[in-house]
């Protein structure tokens, strides 16, 4: 062998070396986690990873705008426990999709948003590259943690990371910064499938103390008129046997959060969804379970409360949220399901509420059902919301294994006390912002997830945050039917300008037929004027599982401003006077 040959032959084994890149790491660290979903948008630099994820066998769901990718990955998060990912192009891409990071932080959804991002050294001399922006450090206050990957060999430690951060403790929304460098860095595949890390136990169990345990039940058992509260905590951590057993075996009322409903049938006869004003009103103990005395809450103090004083108790894995409003007399530190089990463990011979209590209860919630009934069974037309959802009521109860997606102003507000649901997990809504625009992004992630059936229930400007996604839904042909609820504009269409030719800003065009969307994509559209076609219209929708949006016409007088939180518009100082 010549000295010529002895020098090629190192050479070419090198050249013979399997390699790897940045693309592939970040695949096969997502599959090796069992995260086989990406909803995103295609763009530079992250299309050809999307191609690339997809002929590996990864579910890519391409969408028309990042807020609607991101929020079907954070509903995703919810219903599975499992980080819903989101991909997104640099800067616009990013911020796009940051609305829905920071909305399932709070919410504590988990959910990872990866963003394609300029290279840090023009980043950080600020030299203008292609779509330039910190994006890490704007991200950063808006979610619960954010990191990111410079070197290709760090991919599987870097994504480990954020599966650990979006699924541990208190769950939230994790964004990953990948450079677009990143991609394209080879690197030896043995040393590559080596830096790859499977996260063990990412959420392990957090025991709530004895002593918590104790306190929470003897404040429980000294109470006259108890009050149990179930929130979307308490239905993200799937204990769902633990919590159903605990509140029969309790026998206290309980007042479900609108993303709580299900847990238990809100036709349970201990459910006090129907009497909310009376329990929250005049109940002495509160137990929260999975609950927040935010907002939603009126913060667990003024009118809404009364008189009456009240203990709180209150089921939460994070510490901090204890006394966030109020004092907190019991509070419980640990996970739902092993707090609930220990509760159950240690309740032995449980005495029954008061009965004067119960009874109470019980004959408010019948009254109002009572009082309510009528209304769900009128006929009118055009519809007025109470028509329209006596139907949607009575179509839910008959397909009770349906996922219900509301928002709106008054169409969420009131669906969300007309319609029961009957298992856990099937309300999804607007959650702890309230905002509007979640609809088809939640629709999406719903149907892909659980392969149910969807109903979205959407307030004509509702469906307007995210419309467009009626062609991601015919063009993945998911079994969703759309009924939106189309009173000619915000709160109601009748408001009028008198200054000029310009619509009132609260108005839409009248008469606007949204089901001509539907069709222009291949999916069915339907225009409803009355109670018997919308029936119709839904169950045949629900029955054969194709895309479908229905044009509920509904009176445009109907509704009020701001739904049920009116009092959280400011009034003019001027207008007072």
């Amino acid at each position: 062998m010549t000295d010529a040959a002895v020098k090629e032959k190192p050479a070419a084994a090198e050249t013979e070396r399997e390699l790897t890149d940045g693309f592939n790491l970040l695949i096969d660290a997502l599959k090796l986690n069992g995260l086989s979903t990406i909803y995103g948008v295609p763009g530079i630099p992250i299309t050809d990873f999307g191609r690339m994820a997809q002929a590996a066998g990864i579910r890519v769901l391409s969408f028309r705008h990042e807020q609607n990718a991101g929020y079907a990955a954070s509903i995703a998060g919810f219903l599975t426990k499992k980080p819903g990912v989101c991909l997104t192009v640099s800067a616009p891409g990013f911020l796009n999709g940051l609305t829905a990071l920071a909305h399932a932080t709070t919410n504590c959804f988990p959910m990872i948003l990866m963003s394609g991002s300029s290279e840090r050294e023009i980043v950080d001399l600020q030299q203008g590259d292609y779509e330039e922006m910190d994006q890490l450090a704007i991200a950063k206050p808006l979610c619960k943690a954010a990191y990111r990957i410079l070197h290709a060999e760090d991919i599987g430690i870097g994504l480990a990371r954020a599966i650990r951060a979006a699924v541990s403790g208190r769950p939230g929304g994790v964004y990953l910064d990948l450079p677009a460098k990143l991609f394209g860095q080879v690197i030896d595949a043995e040393k590559g499938k080596k830096s790859l890390v499977k996260v063990i136990d990412p959420a392990p169990a957090q025991i709530p103390s004895a002593d918590s345990v104790k306190r929470a039940l003897d404040v429980l058992k000294s109470a006259k008129r108890p009050l149990i509260i179930l929130g979307k905590g308490a239905a993200y951590a799937q204990a769902d046997d633990a919590v159903r057993s605990f509140v029969e075996k309790s026998g206290v009322p309980f007042l479900p959060m609108s993303m709580g409903k299900g847990l238990l049938p809100d036709t349970h006869p201990q459910c006090a969804g129907a009497a909310r004003s009376t329990v929250l009103k005049d109940s002495d103990v509160v137990m929260l379970i999975g609950a927040r005395l935010n907002w939603l809450l009126s913060h667990g103090k003024g009118k809404t409360w009364g008189d009456a004083p009240k203990k709180f108790i209150q089921i939460d894995i994070e510490p901090r949220e204890m006394d966030s409003n109020v004092e907190i007399a019991a509070p419980v530190v640990g996970d739902i399901g092993s707090c609930v089990t220990a509760m159950l463990s240690a309740m032995g011979g449980w005495p029954a509420p008061p009965a004067d209590w119960v009874k109470t209860v019980t004959s408010k919630r019948d009254e109002n059902v009572a009082k309510m009934a009528p209304r769900l069974m009128n006929n009118n037309v055009p519809m007025d919301y109470h028509g329209a959802l006596g139907v949607l009521r009575t179509i839910v109860k008959e397909r009770p294994d349906a996922i219900l997606v509301n928002e709106g102003a008054n169409t969420l507000d009131l669906a969300r006390g007309i319609i029961d649901v009957y298992q856990p997990r099937k309300r999804i809504d607007v959650g702890t912002w309230g905002v509007m625009g979640i609809g088809m992004g939640y629709a999406v992630g719903a149907a892909v997830e659980t392969g149910k059936r969807v109903l979205a229930i959407e307030g004509d400007s509702a469906f307007g945050f995210s419309g467009m996604e009626v062609e991601t839904i015919c063009r993945y042909q998911l079994p969703v039917c759309i009924v939106i609820f189309n009173n000619d504009g915000i709160y109601r269409g009748t408001d009028v300008n008198n200054v000029s030719s310009d619509p009132a800003p609260t108005v839409f065009v009248k008469g606007s037929r949204y089901d001509k969307m539907m069709e222009a994509f291949g999916g069915v559209g339907v225009n409803a004027t009355s109670p018997d076609e919308l029936r119709r219209a839904v169950n045949e929708a629900m029955d054969s599982g194709k895309p479908t949006l229905i044009n509920a016409v509904i009176d445009p007088k109907a509704g009020s401003e701001s739904g049920r939180i009116g009092n959280l518009n400011p009034q003019s100082a001027l207008k007072k006077k």
